[in-house]
């Protein structure tokens, strides 16, 4: 992300002063939470979409970094609950939140980073915006729960995993991108095709996170962590789908009754593997970042277009 990072170098401090006094808080306990909070941020992606996408469609302003920062506060108080629903002690190799502050804290501190989040664009009359993002929001409690229902049933559809993602991970990152792009044109038109291209970027991202459950890298979360909670991804349902009766019923089986054994784990890791599900789901992933790109192509060729495709080749060639 060289390139993203040299273009946005002095946008992405002015971004990191607002970021960080927008989650400012009177009260000791709180702010010493958002402290750890802010010293444990990622590779600040989604503000990057955020901050490319406005200068793709305009020049940035004073909107477009209340807009990244509200994308970065939604995303946090995403997490943050996260790590409460799926008692989570770990986040990017440190104590979650959970871990160190429980439950009560845990959920009062992501609906404090939301609240944060709302003011902070109703205080500037960004109302668009925060209605861009706050259908980003629904979405993703809706893809949330659809995961768990679907995930109960062992639905082995791949156009409701498809929707699950495009619901649970990539509507945030679509109105990331839309958002910059309202933010420096209020341009309803360049709005929605870069919501579009933030989707299909996000699904190919969700469709990498998912093929991690299946390596060996050292990436974080355990290897076969989405079995073990009947997590239902796209290389292990195109294995079921292809598979001949006998082994469809023994991989469900074992899904529904003993998804907790390590061994039985490695051995549907195994099968998927055999089965040609990671090559599959790869080829898909691959499809979504080509249509993203291919989107692009309808801007002017400039350092700014460059630096989107340098964030779009990352989602999907990452090690982490």
């Amino acid at each position: 992300m060289k390139l993203s990072q040299n273009l946005l170098k002095e946008e992405l401090v002015v971004f990191e002063k607002t970021f960080r006094d927008a989650m400012k808080s009177q009260v000791p306990l709180l702010d010493r939470i958002m402290r750890f909070i802010v010293n444990r941020k990622g590779k600040q992606l989604r503000p990057m979409f955020v901050l490319l996408s406005a200068r793709l469609c305009g020049q940035i302003n004073d909107s477009t970094y209340r807009a990244a920062s509200l994308v970065e506060l939604l995303h946090t108080a995403s997490l943050v609950h996260d790590d409460v629903v799926d008692e989570s002690y770990e986040r990017r190799g440190f104590f979650s939140t959970y871990a160190l502050w429980k439950s009560k804290i845990s959920v009062l501190v992501g609906d404090y980073l939301l609240a944060k989040g709302m003011l902070l664009s109703l205080d500037h009359r960004d109302f668009r915006i925060l209605q861009i993002l706050s259908e980003a929001v629904r979405q993703m409690s809706e893809g949330e729960l659809s995961q768990m229902e679907k995930s109960r049933a062992l639905n082995l559809d791949e156009d409701a995993y498809l929707n699950i993602i495009r619901y649970k991970t990539a509507s945030l990152l679509a109105s990331a991108c839309a958002a910059g792009a309202y933010s420096s044109s209020q341009n309803e038109a360049l709005t929605d095709k870069l919501r579009l291209f933030g989707e299909k970027t996000g699904i190919a991202f969700q469709i990498k996170d998912d093929l991690f459950d299946y390596g060996n890298d050292s990436i974080g979360k355990p290897t076969g962590n989405d079995i073990k909670e009947k997590k239902i991804t796209l290389p292990l349902i195109y294995t079921i789908n292809q598979a001949q009766r006998p082994l469809r019923r023994e991989l469900i089986y074992i899904l529904r009754n003993q998804n907790k054994n390590p061994e039985k784990v490695q051995y549907i890791l195994s099968k998927v593997k055999e089965a040609g599900g990671i090559e599959y789901s790869i080829r898909v992933m691959n499809r979504y970042r080509d249509e993203a790109m291919q989107l692009l192509t309808e801007f002017e060729d400039s350092e700014t277009r460059k630096g989107l495709e340098e964030l779009v080749q990352f989602t999907t060639g990452r090690k982490y």
